[in-house]
């Protein structure tokens, strides 16, 4: 294996190059058009049987040695974010509005540094598929490869996927069995009252002293209806409501994030807020309507698959640079989706903490992916990938 390493480390420079590449022409979910084409020629370069168009611009990359049946899959997502960059950054967004906020191109450029040597030195007995995903972000691409048979045409008995975490030491790689992030449902609230002039507030049905009792009655739900050893978050985002100091509206529209790391608190969490809005609509004489959208599910991490990705960072960066037991996230994923159908693990790679440029949190306009990652992701994929289907 150190052969491995040390051929991706002599080329790593040529990663990061693509990685910056990636990130200079960011792409929206199910948009990913130039960043598709660019995996799957290279993959194809390298000798992978390359389908693309899965999911709408997903690819997957199939590599077959020797004669066993046994098949493994590791996924990269592809998609970036609507926020203008603000990093400065030589390899900065040529794209107004869009970035790459989350270090998706560098999941993507891990991987394919991986599936490079993989594919030139690397000896195994099985297949190997390599999924690239569109629309990670909110777009649900996990579920639309799946639905266009994922797993059908690219079967795999186990599967894996990696994300870079801020404010964990650089290179550091964090594991944790069982529910590691939470689901994800979007729920918008429309108060549909009688508006009025504001001097004249008994003639009129007023939504918006209904919404701001609501938005309090809302903060009952988790420190009152949820477990306390129970995580759950239920965070009213948005208000609108009105245009002018002396009118009274007839509407005001609330949007929340609700959040649960136990598929039977999610559960409780809707029933709760959805009786909640109801009968505090009822009280200030207003009408409730609820959407409500089902998000992303639990992120479950299977315990035998997890217990070998954690070896295998073991074996590659020794135990003061692995988190054996990390601490489950709020945030969302829709990996959790394929861990649904196959059983796999989600792991994390320290992007940078303290006042490192890799501590900035995802999602932020000066956010950027920590290139020093490239040689420990890729080198990580590529010990698991020889292990797993080992001769």
């Amino acid at each position: 294996m150190t052969y491995l390493r040390e051929a991706i480390t002599a080329r790593v420079g040529e990663f990061i190059q693509l990685r910056r590449d990636i990130h200079r022409h960011p792409e929206l979910a199910f948009e990913e058009h130039r960043t598709a084409a660019l995996v799957a020629d290279k993959l194809e370069g390298w000798g992978y049987q390359v389908h693309r168009g899965l999911g709408g611009t997903g690819v997957v990359g199939s590599l077959k040695r020797g004669t066993s049946a046994r098949s493994l899959g590791l996924r990269a997502d592809m998609d970036a974010l609507p926020i203008q960059e603000a990093t400065g950054a030589e390899w900065a967004s040529q794209t107004t509005g869009l970035m790459h906020a989350c270090g998706h191109d560098g999941h993507t450029a891990m991987l394919l540094a991986a599936a490079h040597e993989l594919a030139d030195n690397a000896e195994f007995d099985g297949t190997l598929h390599l999924i690239f995903q569109p629309a990670e972000e909110g777009g649900g691409g996990a579920l639309q490869m799946m639905k266009d048979g994922l797993f059908e045409q690219f079967p795999c008995d186990a599967i894996f996927a990696m994300h870079n975490m801020p404010g964990v030491p650089t290179g550091h790689l964090v594991f944790r069995e069982g529910p590691a992030m939470a689901s994800s449902d979007y729920v918008t609230i429309r108060l549909a009252g009688t508006g009025g002039h504001g001097a004249m507030p008994h003639r009129a049905a007023d939504p918006i002293v209904a919404a701001a009792s609501l938005i309090m009655a809302l903060q009952t739900v988790v420190s009152r209806n949820v477990d306390p050893l129970q995580t759950a978050v239920v965070t009213v985002g948005a208000i609108h409501a009105g245009q002018a100091n002396n009118v009274i509206p007839a509407e005001a529209r609330l949007e929340l994030s609700v959040r649960a790391l136990d598929p039977e608190v999610r559960k409780l969490l809707e029933s709760k807020i959805k009786s909640i809005v109801t009968l505090q609509a009822e009280s200030f004489g207003v009408q409730a309507h609820i959407d409500w959208k089902e998000g992303y599910c639990v992120l479950v991490n299977s315990s035998d698959q997890t217990q070998f990705a954690k070896q295998v960072a073991l074996d590659l960066v020794g135990p003061d640079r692995v988190i054996q037991n990390g601490p489950p996230l709020t945030g969302s994923e829709d990996f959790a989706f394929m861990l649904e159908k196959v059983p796999g693990s989600y792991l994390l790679i320290g992007n940078g903490d303290g006042d490192s440029a890799g501590a900035c949190m995802v999602h932020n306009p000066r956010y950027d992916f920590n290139d020093d990652n490239i040689a420990t992701g890729s080198n990580y994929w590529a010990q698991l990938v020889r292990t797993y289907l080992k001769q």
